[in-house]
């Protein structure tokens, strides 16, 4: 399984370098809204959407919407810089989901609603703030580069960190194989990797202090979107949110922690300017 998970990795992170880099944000947003459907029509599906035109048209809603932005910001970003906002109001939510977390678990519960709205509160933002990433100044393709390489390097910290070192459960009725040493390996390489790549972005010294701090609640924030997945995956009774990409399960397996760490690194990157 690793070895899979491995060349898949190595197929996968070219070509959303390659996107980053290369696209305008223009491009880039419609082939991230691409991405990020496919993993909100897997996420209906977790949320007892079995229907296949019911979930088409939900799908169909959210990218009306995406295109709405579009096209009534017109170039302002401010409906982006809102949608942010929102995205980490919901996480905050989200957190408190995660506490009491046989809330919708039941089959039929009334928690339904709120988990299909939930899917939109996690899609939208992320979407929204990648974009307003990507779009900030000349250096915003390495910005958005840096936000996603801090997530990749402190999920495959945690990975690897938690199978030699960990002991400590995480939250053990959510994601049993997470662990506090693994978040401990993930939060250092999530640093690392926010310093290098914050330097070839141009960090200043001045805002160096700043990144840091906006790194750590992103690691933290791929983590609960990380959590809040597996607990929709565990009322859902399923081990992956789909078989789309060998050895990884679904696209939301893999972006699950993106979704929650981009508005916070969206966030942190207009307060503190860098």
């Amino acid at each position: 399984m690793t070895k899979t998970r491995v060349i898949a990795a190595l197929i996968m992170a070219p070509l959303a370098i390659a996107a980053i880099l290369l696209l305008p944000t223009q491009w880039l947003a419609a082939a991230a809204a691409a991405v990020f459907l496919i993993g909100l029509w897997e996420w209906l599906k977790l949320a007892d959407v079995e229907d296949t035109l019911a979930r088409t048209v939900l799908l169909v809603l959210n990218l009306v919407l995406m295109v709405l932005i579009v096209w009534a910001d017109a170039g302002s970003m401010v409906l982006y810089q809102i949608a942010t906002l929102v995205g980490i109001g919901w996480w905050l939510l989200a957190l408190l989901w995660l506490r009491f977390f046989t809330f919708g678990a039941e089959p039929g519960s009334p928690a339904r609603a709120l988990k299909l709205l939930a899917g939109s509160l996690a899609i939208m933002p992320a979407w929204a703030s990648l974009v307003l990433i990507h779009a900030s100044g000349d250096n915003g393709h390495l910005w958005l580069l840096t936000a996603l390489a801090v997530v990749w390097a402190a999920d495959s910290g945690a990975y690897f960190a938690g199978r030699s070192l960990g002991r400590t459960k995480l939250a053990p009725r959510i994601s049993p194989n997470k662990t506090w040493e693994g978040l401990a390996g993930g939060m250092l390489a999530g640093l690392a990797v926010a310093l290098l790549f914050g330097w070839i972005a141009g960090v200043s010294p001045d805002h160096v202090l700043g990144l840091v701090v906006t790194a750590v609640v992103s690691v933290f924030a791929s983590v609960l979107g990380d959590l809040y997945e597996s607990l929709i995956k565990r009322h859902a009774g399923a081990k992956d949110s789909g078989h789309i990409i060998p050895g990884h399960g679904g696209v939301l397996d893999r972006i699950d922690g993106v979704l929650a760490a981009l508005p916070v690194f969206a966030l942190g990157k207009e307060i503190f300017g860098f």
